[in-house]
């Protein structure tokens, strides 16, 4: 199961109860020629299907229409060709990682803020809205969204592909994701053929540090994009025991990279350029990493990940590590 990444974002929702009369406004007003209602779209026809969500098996609209994103649906939906009516807020530094297509579709959409104006969301007259948010955040909620349109909610705890699986089912972007989950499956097994030789004998190890980082730490990485590599991949990398919090949750300081060297390899974060990222910049400027001998030898690889919750973000994560695992001297025997 792929963890969360304690950068990932959260949407911060604080919730004003909606009054009657816009839980009335929301569900439709009486004029029987007014499609834009949920409740009359759904009364009209039998064109809904069921999903599986975290709040129950919630009827949706086959092919919605306007469907806003809350938390961490925006950007999956997005790459996997939605193009929602409203999202929440998303940081510019996740933003800066988007195609620039994706990041388009987004900009386009309302901006619904990190606490998510209720009577704004009725206001677009959506047809389905999908939901990632804490669990308790979610249930001060979830009684005024459902009263505006189906509602598909899942915790922060569901895996990345099953996310995905589920906000095609509801979305309408199956075929997107069908493309996408092929073109997955086989750079996996592509790499896990490629770099059996580097799988069976290197030991690596995978280095972060956030932008909330105290000055002089560093983390030994195990949940990201890193857990791809791991565990779809079979890299050895080192992770936490079972049971035990990820590695990364402990910041190390920086005269612990001395450790570092029983590792073959270090990978970091790099931007897509290949440059370190900002956060991770202090780290490669000191002494003490510039005296690896992994470093001196060129087998510390920077590696981009623009994010691990939607398959296209992750394809451009296993391009990336492709790429530096080529240049390895072991990669070329």
């Amino acid at each position: 199961m792929t963890t969360t990444h304690p950068r990932r974002r959260r949407a911060a929702l604080t919730a004003a109860i909606l009054s009657a009369a816009l839980v009335l406004t929301a569900c439709g007003s009486s004029d029987d020629s007014s499609d834009t209602s949920s409740d009359k779209t759904a009364a009209k026809t039998d064109e809904t299907h069921t999903v599986k969500a975290g709040n129950g098996d919630i009827k949706v609209p086959n092919a919605p229409k306007r469907v806003v994103t809350i938390g961490n649906t925006d950007l999956p939906f997005i790459d996997m060709g939605g193009k929602p009516v409203g999202v929440t807020g998303v940081e510019e530094s996740e933003l800066s990682l988007l195609p620039e297509d994706q990041r388009a579709t987004y900009e386009k959409a309302t901006d619904l803020g990190d606490e998510v104006d209720l009577e704004k969301v009725a206001s677009l007259k959506p047809d389905l809205i999908l939901v990632q948010i804490p669990d308790a955040e979610f249930k001060k909620i979830e009684k005024q969204l459902e009263a505006i349109a189906p509602t598909a909610f899942w915790g922060l705890d569901t895996e990345w592909r099953t996310l995905a699986d589920s906000i095609a089912d509801a979305g309408n972007v199956k075929d997107a994701l069908d493309s996408q989950k092929a073109d997955y499956e086989a750079r996996i097994a592509e790499m896990k053929q490629k770099y059996a030789g580097l799988i069976k004998n290197t030991k690596f190890v995978n280095l972060d540090r956030y932008s909330s980082s105290d000055p002089g730490t560093f983390v030994i990485a195990d949940i990201g994009c890193v857990e791809i590599a791991q565990e779809d991949i079979g890299l050895n990398f080192p992770k936490a025991a079972a049971g035990a919090d990820p590695l990364a949750y402990t910041s190390l300081p920086f005269e612990q990279l001395t450790k570092l060297s029983k590792y073959n390899v270090i990978t970091y974060p790099a931007d897509a350029k290949g440059q370190p990222t900002e956060a991770f910049a202090p780290v490669v400027q000191t002494n003490t990493w510039k005296e690896l001998s992994t470093v001196k030898s060129g087998d510390a690889l920077g590696v981009f990940c623009p994010g691990n919750n939607s398959y296209g973000a992750v394809l451009r994560y296993l391009a990336s590590l492709d790429t530096a695992l080529a240049s390895l001297p072991a990669a070329k025997q």
